[in-house]
């Protein structure tokens, strides 16, 4: 209880007594004073409140005391009195001073008290506070507010001070109504969500209603079944799809409106009515146009065109004789287009697809795990969609679109199956035309649909899903070839994008010749046309200023691309004995592999550092072995082999693997052991075997672009690749010297540099 509180108190004995001994002691006319104290467990109260009698009644609960508060006490010590009420001496606790700071309080209080009295519409108490003008008066009506605590309220009793009980009663009120507007909100969001509900429930029930009257529902008011039959016979669809989607219908017309298997059944149904079951577009029977639009995006990639015109001319014979020429087991195309980065694979699929005359869809596989995103989720789940094929073929509209399955090397497997084994029967054109997605359950043909799919690294894709595709290995480009395309297709495509005109900026062959050579040093030509761009770029910024048209020369370069990032490096890593230069194949294309071989005093013994693979390790000790063996036939002094050989291939952090290094670490250990020089324009490649043999390897092509790139003359291949030489492009052949070897001490001997002549001083006699 506060000053100022009219309050029942029930009338125990104590209390009782209480008011009893009041009435006494007080004067004549007078109801006498009570102390009115909190009851506490742990202590004696030190502050109560000064209280009148105003009215002594019965109400339900029995016989009440009405009081009203007056003023603060400080409660002291025990007193006698007459009566069996107890007696105590209080000191009447004086007010503060009104000060500003107290008023601007009082006000403050008072607009977050009148604020939450308005939302429970109390009009008659926000009446009340409108006319308290004592700052502690407004304080104390604190005392009826239900949302303070006893502890609370008790504090306001012990706190003299009007400025302390505003500073505290702010904060309160202001968490409370703070607590009020957001319950506030969430039952208003619940009331307008429930609302909702029920006007879209009475809705939809008068609409069903309309549609039974006009006719469009069955008597029971089915909704959308007899719908959905007039749709599934509408369409064209094969006999057995048809058949399972009446079967379909009718489960749905013996569902329950409130079953969610209706809802299960309605997405099933149209996910079949909207696949285009019967509908294929016309193959292109202009050959030559056909390899025109080829030719026109692409530069290169001659097995791909081939592949696809023959394709074509393959389908208008058999369309000129009568032939079927749609479906059907083993008529499907499944190729697989392997290669390094940024050699045009991706964009080859939409040239692919518009020199067909077909639909083209595209369907990334890169991190793909889950099986069920190839071949769909059953229809037990909930949520259950079909695969990305079935989907691939809805968005096509059509049976026959070319589908291009983006990084397929790079599709993993974990618990939930392994999306390359599902891709087995979608890629097998034996199997195809009777592909079953899990979702749909039905027979779909996909022996029609022309699959493209691109890899970087062809170990990576299974063994089984390589069987079953064309594989058409694109080994990255000659520097004609980039520079061709630089000129034909990068270089536009830039000025476009930086809105120049060719008569503004231009580059010549001898700029992007050297951009190719000394700027980049990649397969493809993504860094090529990153490279236009800054150029771009930069002559933007130049004309900006200036209207001079602006030519980009060879010595040019550097102001607008920066100093060459790749210098030939060859002359200088072979420049000291023990050095030899290999090639090597990465998922990045063919590469520059240099081999180190150098010894030490101590143990004899082989050490290999530079992350080698296990057939590596051995190619070095099968290299080591056949030095020793014919070292009088390679010029060695035997003992220098008999000293600790360390075998190193930089870089050291990028793991390396494969055979056919032999030759070079044979070479390697040679030029160490007899201190003849590397030729610096020399580069090998090729499996070496105990007896000196060189046996075939494998990316001959790739090897002899990453030879020319590097600035090399002579590359020593295996005899047995010598038919691969058939896949390397002529200018590549002009370029480089290739021997097709059988021995390594054939290739030893032509790859050292000859022994330095040991002059011998002359000695004169004495007369």
């Amino acid at each position: 209880m506060l000053p100022g509180m009219v309050v029942p108190i029930e009338l125990d004995d104590a209390a009782r007594a209480a008011v009893e001994a009041a009435k006494v002691a007080a004067a004549p006319g007078e109801s006498g004073e009570l102390l009115i104290a909190p009851r506490l467990d742990d202590r004696y109260p030190t502050y109560g409140v000064l209280a009148t009698i105003v009215q002594i009644g019965r109400i339900p609960s029995g016989a009440a005391a009405v009081v009203r508060g007056t003023r603060r006490a400080h409660i002291g010590a025990g007193v006698d009195g007459p009566g069996t009420a107890m007696w105590v001496s209080v000191d009447e606790v004086p007010e503060p001073e009104i000060t500003d700071q107290t008023r601007a309080l009082a006000a403050d209080y008072k607009k977050l008290l009148l604020a939450m009295l308005q939302r429970r519409e109390a009009w008659q108490i926000i009446d009340f506070v409108n006319q308290l003008t004592d700052p502690s008066a407004l304080a104390d009506t604190a005392g009826y507010a239900s949302y303070l605590t006893p502890v609370q309220k008790r504090q306001l009793l012990e706190t003299p001070d009007v400025e302390e009980r505003l500073r505290a009663l702010i904060d309160w009120t202001g968490d409370h109504l703070a607590e009020v507007e957001v319950t506030d909100k969430i039952a208003e969001d619940v009331r307008s969500g429930m609302e909702k509900q029920q006007k879209e429930f009475l809705l939809r029930q008068q609409l069903a209603a309309i549609r039974k009257e006009l006719g469009e529902l069955g008597p029971d008011g089915e909704e959308g079944s007899d719908d959905y039959r007039s749709r599934i016979e509408a369409a064209d669809l094969p006999e057995k799809v048809r058949e399972a989607a009446l079967r379909e219908a009718g489960k749905l017309e013996r569902a329950s409106d409130q079953s969610p298997e209706g809802g299960w059944i309605r997405t099933w149904l149209d996910t079949v009515l909207d696949l285009p079951w019967n509908v294929r577009t016309e193959d292109s029977t202009d050959l030559t146009a056909a390899r025109e639009i080829l030719d026109a995006d692409h530069h290169g990639l001659e097995d791909v065109k081939d592949r696809i015109v023959e394709y074509l001319a393959v389908r208008a014979r058999r369309a000129q004789r009568g032939l079927q020429v749609v479906g059907g087991r083993g008529s499907g195309a499944v190729m697989v287009l392997a290669g390094p980065p940024g050699v045009g694979k991706t964009s080859l699929g939409e040239s692919v697809a518009r020199a067909l005359g077909r639909e083209f869809v595209r369907v990334a596989l890169g991190g793909v795990r889950d099986e069920a995103e190839i071949r769909g989720h059953r229809r037990t789940y909930v949520g259950a969609l079909p695969g990305r094929i079935v989907r691939a073929i809805a968005e096509a509209g059509s049976m026959n679109p070319v589908v291009l399955l983006d990084e397929i090397d790079k599709v993993g497997s974990d618990y939930r199956g392994d999306p390359a084994a599902a891709l087995l029967e979608v890629l097998d054109p034996a199997q195809n035309h009777t592909f079953r997605d899990h979702y749909l359950d039905l027979d779909l043909d996909l022996s029609d649909v022309v699959f493209l799919a691109t890899a970087n690294v062809i170990e990576n894709i299974p063994q089984a899903l390589l069987d079953r595709m064309e594989l058409v290995q694109i080994d990255g480009y000659t520097s004609d070839d980039k520079v061709a395309i630089a000129r034909d297709f990068l270089l536009p495509r830039q000025r476009e994008r930086a809105a120049l005109t060719t008569d503004e900026v231009d580059v010549t062959d001898a700029a992007l010749r050297k951009i190719a050579a000394d700027y980049t040093r990649e397969p493809g030509v993504r860094q090529f046309e990153r490279l236009l761009a800054k150029a771009m770029r930069k002559a933007t910024t130049k004309l900006a200023t200036s209207d001079e048209p602006i030519t980009i020369d060879e010595p040019d370069l550097v102001e607008y691309l920066g100093r060459p990032r790749f210098m030939p490096e060859s002359a200088e890593r072979t420049a000291v004995p023990g050095v030899a230069t290999g090639l090597a194949v990465t998922g990045l294309g063919g590469d520059v592999l240099y081999i180190e071989a150098g010894a030490t005093d101590g143990e004899p013994g082989l050490q290999l550092t530079g992350q080698l693979g296990d057939v590596m390790k051995e190619s070095a000790q099968i290299a080591l072995s056949y030095v020793r063996a014919h070292a009088a036939e390679l010029g060695v002094d035997p003992k220098a082999l008999d000293r600790r050989i360390h075998v190193h291939v930089p870089a050291g952090a990028v793991p390396k693997d494969g055979p056919s290094a032999g030759v070079t670490m044979v070479t390697a250990l040679v030029s160490m052991a007899t201190g003849r020089q590397v030729r610096s324009d020399v580069g090998m490649t090729g499996e070496v075997t105990l007896n000196g043999r060189v046996l075939p390897i494998g990316g001959v092509k790739q090897k002899l672009l990453a030879a020319q790139r590097a600035g090399l003359s002579t590359v020593f291949i295996p005899q047995r690749n010598e038919p691969d030489l058939d896949d390397v492009p002529a200018e590549v052949l002009a370029e480089l010297e290739v021997r097709p070897m059988t021995d390594v001490a054939d290739i030893v001997a032509q790859a050292l540099e000859p022994a330095a002549q040991e002059s011998t001083p002359a000695v004169t006699r004495a007369a």
